[in-house]
């Protein structure tokens, strides 16, 4: 007979060690550590527990246990197995949410843009920017200013440059039209820039703002009082000091429901140097919680600290052996109940309460999009996605969707429709592929406009080589693209990875599919159109006195033919230009 999981936890011993907590399928969905294996798991199983904990044991099937010879060892041996298992209901270091950074790649070309992952390549980092607003204005003036190229890393190179390079916007070092010396020149005054040496930007920007104000161009000057002020938000970031030479770190745990973010501000040689939130959902409580994170965190011994300032009543002495033990530096933890060290860890407090009561008013889709990023291997947050589909009946009336999606939601003041123009009635959904995606990122080039964080085609393989082709030429190959075939629903890659399926209940796949139908609805939608306009044209010009000229006056001034059947004849002739009797004829006609 199969225990139940409150039996399996009456039958633990009183003795310290590890237990893994499985689901109906066998997967390890929790790993905890505890001093009394007995009344630690038995604990979950008492009555009167809170929704938090009866939720999440519903989902138990079985438990499991590892018996260590003391507390300690328990404490190593939980962090080895949530690293191998990943449990869904403990702290991953994966739901990092940093703030950006800005990136100089360690090339002979660099490029400089927004990131929020560290890359140990000898690169240069400047930030974190919590102000992410200012910063993308910040990065689009210094993008205006320095005719950096855009293309992905490493540099590849190219026989002609791309269209940034045609509209100053690039200096085509990919096709070797400026010298190395050069190129690092402008890379240097983006480093002062950075770096808060050279104050020469925001003097500019605050000298233009001064010159429309008083050429009564209260519009511009508007437009640079907005930039002036995001120059200055983003030069404040280098500037939290408090003239100290200690390495410090601040960890605070806050948890709604069974949701729970740990936030971590770090402090190296006096500057704030950065902030992330971690998010987990969790069986543990907010100290429970709190040291799983500090042992994964800081468990590859990388940027550790003089001094750690917690949040929680973490067991101390544990958590400083486990410092000494692995790490020569040594770490003191402390949890402060006031001063300074207290006001700066309220502050990571705060952080963390907002992030996670954030995640409890909307839960679907934020997981949905980190979903997204995590199995695409996104650099970003997938908030902005677009769609595009091609709608055809027998190589006739071609037309294109782009669809819109903001934050896995449709957006659609910024869906769009384009008649394919150069395929002159043949079938060739790539040529049609090609042409909307040509002429959507052309125009958002030109604009100065953002780019989407994703780009979805309805399609497998070819579709997606197709879309490919064109956002090479356009230097826009590190924009992210995929395709979502119908047939399988697997989502298709512009290089050498294999197709990936994800699982029918995947919160992110439901976003695709959404995206994916839309954009599908939406071109079909049109492509009828279409074809029941041709078919008013077909109709009209069988009338006597109706030629195509005639025909196409009645529709563009009249759009449907229900529109023209109800204006009066005189009205017709008048507004389209054609004879009263022509007018009569048609009404006659078509009441027919």
């Amino acid at each position: 007979m199969i225990e139940s999981p409150r039996e399996q936890a009456r039958a633990m011993p009183h003795l310290p060690g590890v237990y893994l907590m499985k689901n109906s399928d066998g997967k390890v969905i929790y790993v905890g550590k505890a001093k009394d294996l007995h009344n630690r798991v038995t604990s979950y199983f008492s009555k009167g527990k809170d929704l938090k904990t009866t939720f999440l044991v519903s989902k138990i099937a079985s438990i499991e246990y590892i018996i260590t010879g003391n507390e300690y060892e328990a404490l190593v041996l939980e962090n080895n197995l949530i690293k191998k298992h990943n449990p869904h209901y403990n702290i991953s270091l994966k739901d990092g949410k940093s703030y950006p950074l800005i990136r100089i790649t360690n090339e002979k070309f660099p490029k400089v843009f927004k990131t929020r992952r560290l890359i140990k390549d000898g690169s240069e980092y400047y930030g974190p920017y919590p102000d992410v607003k200012s910063l993308d204005r910040y990065l689009e003036l210094i993008d205006r200013m320095f005719p950096l190229r855009k293309c992905s890393t490493p540099l590849k190179k190219r026989y002609a440059p791309c269209l940034y390079y045609h509209i100053g916007r690039c200096s085509g070092a990919c096709a070797g039209l400026i010298s190395e010396e050069e190129y690092a020149k402008h890379v240097d005054k983006v480093r002062s820039f950075l770096a808060g040496r050279d104050d020469s930007l925001i003097n500019q920007v605050r000298e233009e703002m001064e010159a429309a104000a008083k050429e009564l161009k209260f519009e511009v000057a508007s437009e640079k009082r907005d930039l002036l002020r995001a120059l200055e938000s983003v030069s404040q970031v280098q500037q939290v000091e408090d003239f100290s030479e200690e390495s410090r770190d601040y960890a605070a745990c806050e948890m709604r429901m069974h949701l729970a973010t740990v936030s971590i501000m770090q402090i190296r040689d006096g500057r704030l140097m950065g902030k992330a939130l971690y998010r987990a959902e969790t069986f543990g409580d907010e100290t429970e919680t709190l040291l799983h994170f500090l042992v994964q965190y800081y468990g590859d011994g990388g940027n550790i600290p003089q001094h750690l300032f917690v949040s929680h009543e973490v067991d101390l002495p544990l958590i400083q052996k486990f410092f000494k033990e692995n790490f020569s530096w040594p770490t003191e933890v402390s949890l402060p109940t006031e001063g300074r060290h207290y006001r700066v860890l309220r502050m990571a407090a705060e952080n963390a309460a907002r992030d996670v009561e954030k995640r409890l008013k909307s839960r679907e889709n934020p997981q949905a999009l980190e979903e997204l990023m995590e199995v695409l291997n996104l650099e970003n947050l997938p908030q902005r996605i677009e769609g595009f589909d091609i709608s055809h009946l027998e190589g006739k009336h071609t037309v294109a969707s782009l669809i819109s999606f903001w934050e896995g939601r449709p957006d659609k003041k910024n869906y769009r429709r384009y008649n394919i123009r150069t395929l002159g009635g043949k079938v060739d959904d790539y040529g049609a592929m090609r042409e909307v995606i040509t002429r959507r990122y052309t125009r958002l080039v030109k604009e100065e406009s953002p780019l989407p964080d994703l780009i979805l085609i309805d399609g497998g393989k070819g579709q997606v080589n197709a879309a490919k082709e064109v956002l090479w030429e356009l230097g826009l190959d590190e924009v992210p693209l995929v395709g979502l075939a119908e047939e399988f629903e697997e989502i298709h890659f512009p290089d050498e990875r294999p197709p990936l399926r994800l699982s029918e209940s995947s919160l992110g796949l439901k976003v695709l599919q959404a995206v994916r139908d839309e954009a599908h609805r939406f071109a079909s939608s049109l492509n009828i159109q279409q074809r029941s306009k041709e078919a008013a044209f077909t109709l009209l010009e069988s009338i006597d006195g109706i030629g195509p000229q005639r025909s196409q006056r009645l529709m563009q001034t009249f759009g449907t033919l229900e529109a023209l059947l109800a204006t009066p004849p005189e009205d017709i002739a008048r507004l389209a230009q054609v004879p009263l009797t022509v007018a009569q004829r048609v009404i006659k006609t078509l009441h027919l």
